[in-house]
């Protein structure tokens, strides 16, 4: 159940795993069926159909995991800039900077001082 609702929440991922499993399974296989052989005549199908195809495939497959990494980063950029776009709380005037004139300072336990009205 867990492993199902991984790969619907991941599933760009999920495709890239299997697309790369694939491809390395094509190449073996078609590297097992030439090994029989002396003759090139003989290899250059194994050589088509594995490993052309589990090249592409394994490409295909990191493509698919470099787009779904690139997409998280931009999910989290866009996250940043949705809160640095947010309006300022309490404490604040109209242009954003924090009115200290009439604040206190008061120590927090990690170290850093915080505003209070």
């Amino acid at each position: 159940m867990i492993f199902l609702k991984l790969c619907r929440n991941q599933w760009d991922r999920a495709i890239a795993l299997l697309a790369v499993i694939g491809g390395i399974a094509a190449v073996v296989i078609g590297w097992i069926g030439s090994q029989g052989t002396i003759f090139t005549f003989e290899q250059v199908p194994y050589l088509i159909s594995g490993g052309l195809l589990g090249t592409c495939l394994v490409v295909v497959g990191a493509a698919l995991w470099i787009s779904a990494d690139l997409r998280d980063e931009w999910r989290k950029l866009d996250s940043i800039d949705e809160s640095l776009k947010a309006p300022r709380s309490a404490g604040t005037d109209a242009s954003g900077q924090v009115d200290v004139r009439d604040a206190r300072w008061e120590p927090t336990s990690d170290a850093r001082l915080r505003v209070s009205k």
